[in-house]
């Protein structure tokens, strides 16, 4: 027959390879990787004819009834095979294989549909794979997916719109994906919902051919639809008539060609728009072009995938199985660790973490010492409202039997200490403040040269913590001494004290006429103060004298206590840190993460269930591209041995 013959011409030697390749990759999942196969998506609203036009290209019977007759996604693969080879057909769903004939087909299908989406009407997205190998069926690999539905019947669930919506675009939206849209020539094409979804993800139709079905029951005006194209379908239009009744396939096809032959409105449409075996031919060809055209590309991101999972595995922890491996490998954690917390902390490198500051230790530790020598008081601190009635009362309050010019030690160092008391906080703040910053650095560096190993985390948080505690103790205890030892005595070898006391007693002897002669104001200019009042202090001419010595004598030592608690804190600081680097953290973290009875090294050896499972995924990943790779690169080297030829 005609029918018959156009359908065997569309048999091609050349197109097989392909589709095997591609079949077999599909096969492998290669989409789990995120790589797309060229496809041909059949799609359309419900009961527009998309099992007719499968069942005409493929010879075969496929589930109907009411409602959704197709629940989840159906491949068929259709091969050609010769005159003497026996037809066969098998599904393949849920690994594994189950072989079927051509009467028995849609009851396989629908045992498959029940055990994957279910016994009720509900749908689902896992495919099922239709293998038929039979005398006269295109090359051919095609995606029947459900029908589009707005309105839920019984039994279906109420979101059937939603679902169905979202398995559709997940196929048609790649751009590997080839639409073949079912519309029923009975409806206007513009209303179709399989029209509008297949323009959102291909606007101008150039991946889109239609089939227009039912062509003999609307035949008015079908010549205008596929001319005018209102719907922008960029690969065209084939117009078919499909199986009525009892009609062999054979006789469908000698009927179809009849109708476009004779009716007296179909036969005004081109030929090559019109018939399955047209649209067999069309599908092949295009078919063909887009494996051709996706192929190289194919290959590239196989080879680009396997590199980024060979790496990601490569870059994975060592599986450990002995306790030597343990060992070397929380050797290697910690030497990582500390050479990180060197640069960090003691040499200022930061080319690690060069976006991130909070990490550039050196320089955050500078802040904050910088910021509580600003906190400390340049000038020395004073709790009187009037000009050194504070020393007045001391002087009054360590009056004694001595000669009257000399100057009460006790007084002077009961002045220094309500001076010293009013910043003896800082020190002890800053440090801390110093400490809960390299704890954390120190918790995030450890953390991420042991983030393959999960079951040290806690531990080593546990030892870095306890460790930081003992070393702001230290801290904490150190600045308490510099602070008592400004309490016990004052004393200073630095010159610049007596220079700075001698500078400011200059003003003594004007300080003090301005105080003996009453004609004289209350308010005197001095260079360390500014102006003051005097007037309340010729009351106690007795003790002001010595009272102004001790405020100068106070004012110029001041600026040595400033700069000791400064430097003091600083070099503490410098020598702690470059010894919790250098010595301390890894003995803690070593008695912490072994222990006397190597229990930190079994606790290595037990790989985490994220770790062990990232592994099995990526090894998997592997072998699924490597197979993929040898699959491509085989048809690569067949069509480049064909193109020699």
């Amino acid at each position: 027959m005609a029918g018959s013959t156009a359908l065997e011409s569309s048999y091609n030697d050349n197109i097989r390879p392909l589709l095997d390749a591609v079949d077999r990759l599909r096969h492998l999942k290669i989409t789990q990787e995120g790589i797309q196969l060229p496809t041909i998506v059949v799609v359309g609203d419900q009961s527009s004819g998309k099992s007719s036009v499968l069942e005409s290209l493929a010879g075969i019977s496929l589930p109907r009834g009411q409602g959704i007759c197709t629940r989840v996604p159906l491949i068929m693969r259709l091969q050609g095979i010769s005159d003497t080879t026996k037809p066969s057909l098998h599904l393949e769903y849920a690994d594994k294989t189950v072989p079927t004939t051509e009467d028995g087909i849609t009851a396989a299908i629908n045992a498959a549909t029940v055990e994957i989406a279910g016994a009720g009407k509900g749908i689902s997205n896992k495919p099922i794979t239709l293998v038929v190998r039979k005398k006269s069926v295109p090359d051919l690999t095609l995606v029947d997916l459900p029908g589009i539905t707005r309105v839920p019947v019984q039994g279906q669930p109420s979101d059937i719109y939603e679902q169905i919506s979202n398995i559709i675009m997940e196929y048609i939206a790649p751009k590997e994906s080839i639409i073949l849209n079912v519309l029923s020539a009975t409806v206007d094409f513009p209303t179709c919902e399989s029209i509008r979804m297949s323009r959102q993800v291909d606007q101008l139709g150039e991946r889109t051919l239609a089939v227009v079905t039912k062509s003999d029951r609307a035949p008015e005006g079908l010549l205008e639809k596929v001319t005018v194209d209102d719907v922008h379908i960029g690969l065209g239009y084939v117009c078919v008539r499909n199986r009525v009744g009892d009609e062999t396939y054979e006789q469908a096809r000698v009927e179809e060609e009849r109708l476009f032959k004779s009716h007296p409105l179909l036969s005004q449409i081109d030929k090559s728009m019109t018939g399955i075996p047209v649209l067999a031919d069309r599908l092949t060809q295009i078919q063909a072009s887009i494996i051709a055209k996706c192929l190289p590309d194919i290959v590239k991101k196989i080879d680009d995938k396997l590199n980024r999972s060979m790496s990601e595995l490569n870059s994975m922890p060592q599986n450990l199985s002995t306790v030597a491996d343990a060992l070397k490998a929380l050797i290697r954690i910690l030497k990582l660790a500390r050479e990180s917390l060197e640069k960090l902390l003691i040499r200022g490198e930061f080319d690690e973490f060069p976006n991130d500051n909070s990490l550039h230790g050196t320089a955050r530790i500078a802040e904050m010492l910088h910021k509580y020598y600003a906190q400390l008081p340049e000038k020395c601190p004073t709790l009187d409202k009037q000009f050194l009635m504070e020393e007045v009362w001391v002087m009054q309050e360590a009056k004694g039997i001595r000669l009257p010019n000399f100057l009460p030690r006790s007084a002077f160092l009961t002045l220094l200490k309500n001076k010293v008391d009013t910043i003896s906080h800082m020190p002890c703040e800053v440090v801390d403040t110093v400490w809960t910053y390299i704890e954390k650095l120190a918790i995030q560096m450890m953390l991420k040269h042991c983030e393959n190993y999960p079951q040290l985390k806690s531990a080593s948080q546990r030892a870095i913590h306890g460790l930081i505690d003992k070393m702001r103790d230290r801290s904490n205890k150190f600045v308490k001494d510099m602070i008592g030892m400004e309490l016990v005595s004052d004393y200073t070898s630095n010159p610049d004290y007596m220079n700075c006391w001698v500078e400011l007693m200059k003003e003594q002897q004007q300080f003090m006429q301005a105080i003996e002669d009453h004609s004289k104001p209350t308010e005197i200019s001095l260079k360390a103060f500014g102006k003051v009042e005097i007037g309340h202090l010729r009351s106690y001419v007795d003790v002001v004298e010595q009272a102004f010595d001790i405020r100068m004598r106070l004012t110029a030592y001041w600026k040595t206590i400033v700069m000791r608690l400064v430097d003091g804190v600083a070099l503490h600081i410098l020598h702690a840190v470059k010894c919790l680097v250098e010595d301390e953290l890894e003995a803690e973290l070593i008695n912490e993460l072994v222990g006397p009875k190597m229990a930190g090294i079994e606790r290595m050896l037990e790989e985490s269930p994220a770790t062990a499972t990232k592994r099995d995924r990526l090894n998997k990943s592997v072998e699924l591209l490597r197979q993929s790779k040898d699959v491509v690169a085989n048809i690569m080297d067949r069509i480049v041995a064909d193109g020699d030829k």
